[in-house]
């Protein structure tokens, strides 16, 4: 059996993953879901942290956006069979411009994440869409709305310093993503009309290709 553990978006909780189906004779899911950060934890302690949560060897792990930045973090100190990081970035290049400011700026400290109970805010840095149609969707999958975990989860992010690509990563991006746009490049794998959320809406497409992704011999 190979157990698959798959882990949200930044905010989200694991119900983003409740269409992802895999032959149960071969594949075992596994949610992982947010911790609240401790204060001033770094990226690598909470990590580490998060590590406890995976009780099997050699696993695949998935992570979405956010949530794919933490498994690059998380695989230093596994033994994975499989790492893929879904709607994300490579390293701290691709980051777009805005949160590339909100690095050089400090602004991150003074994003108004207190707003969160406005769920436009916090679906529009979470998944970039046009929201006023999806807000049903939002409320949802965005549950996680703790003003101290917003805080330090940007802060991660336009601060995570990771150079190059992670070498044994499988990285898969939608070619709509506005929330990243940047990530199609080099080694990937590219989704037709995928965007931010083709975790949720393009489901099938992972349903197809992940065992075969998963069993696949270097």
């Amino acid at each position: 059996m190979i157990h698959v553990y798959l882990m949200p978006g930044m905010a989200a909780n694991p119900s983003i993953f409740e269409n992802i189906k895999l032959p149960e004779d071969q594949f075992q899911l596994h949610w992982l879901e947010w911790k609240m950060p401790k204060k001033r934890e770094s990226l690598t302690d909470y990590a580490k942290r998060m590590i406890e949560d995976i009780k099997h060897d050699n696993v695949v792990l998935l992570g979405v956006s956010f949530g794919g930045i933490l498994v690059q973090e998380m695989s230093k100190y596994l033994k994975l069979k499989k790492l893929f990081v879904v709607s994300s970035v490579k390293s701290h290049h691709e980051l777009p411009k805005r949160l590339k400011l909100l690095k050089y700026t400090k602004a991150y400290n003074i994003l108004p994440t207190r707003l969160v109970s406005n769920i436009d805010v916090l679906a529009k840095f979470s998944f970039g869409e046009a929201v006023k149609k999806r807000v049903a969707l939002y409320q949802k999958y965005l549950s996680v709305s703790d003003k101290s975990y917003l805080d330090w989860a940007i802060k991660q992010v336009v601060c995570w310093e990771q150079e190059q690509p992670n070498k044994d990563a499988i990285y898969i991006h939608g070619d709509k993503d506005i929330v990243f746009p940047h990530s199609c490049q080099g080694d990937c794998i590219i989704i037709k009309g995928g965007t931010h959320i083709m975790i949720i809406n393009k489901y099938k497409w992972f349903n197809e290709n992940l065992p075969k992704l998963i069993l696949e011999t270097a």
